[in-house]
């Protein structure tokens, strides 16, 4: 399979269900968690049912989902404008290496392009997914000075 055969489309109600199950995938493979299925339904859903949360982009081959991502938002008052958040990457593993993330991620930056306000797109990846950081440097994304700390609620 190559790019070509690839499309991107914006996630619709009818892809909440797949969108869950590689949410699910992903946790489980990236760190061995296990997601409450209702729950991540109902996030997924969320998101789906309320733009301000964000937006998921569908990668299809032959009418199936192949993979998905997840865009966020946050406000940069340095920069006076959204800086995009990649988050839920998920490409089924038969589809890996053939050019979906790309596709996906090209068209993240069009959008982004098009929306005038958006200053920069980032994401977060495990310090160990080595392949990962290598598909993002050859995507032109440059790895920051910065580390990630939380506490979550």
């Amino acid at each position: 399979m190559n790019l070509h055969s690839t499309i991107i489309r914006s996630a619709s109600p009818d892809d909440i269900s797949d969108i869950a199950q590689f949410n699910i995938a992903m946790a489980q493979e990236t760190e061995e968690r296990q997601l409450d299925p209702e729950t991540i339904q109902s996030g997924v859903s969320g998101v789906i049912q309320n733009h301000a949360h964000g937006f998921y982009l569908i990668a299809e081959r032959d009418q199936v989902a192949v993979g998905s991502l997840l865009i966020t938002f946050e406000w940069s008052d340095w920069r006076n404008g959204t800086l995009w958040w990649i988050q839920s990457v998920y490409v089924k593993p038969e589809h890996r290496r053939t050019g979906v993330f790309k596709a996906l991620y090209d068209a993240v930056i069009a959008r982004a392009r098009a929306a005038k306000s958006v200053r920069g797109i980032r994401l977060y990846v495990e310090q160990e997914n080595l392949d990962a950081q290598s598909v993002y440097q050859k995507l032109s994304m440059q790895k920051t000075h910065y580390q990630m700390f939380e506490r979550m609620l």
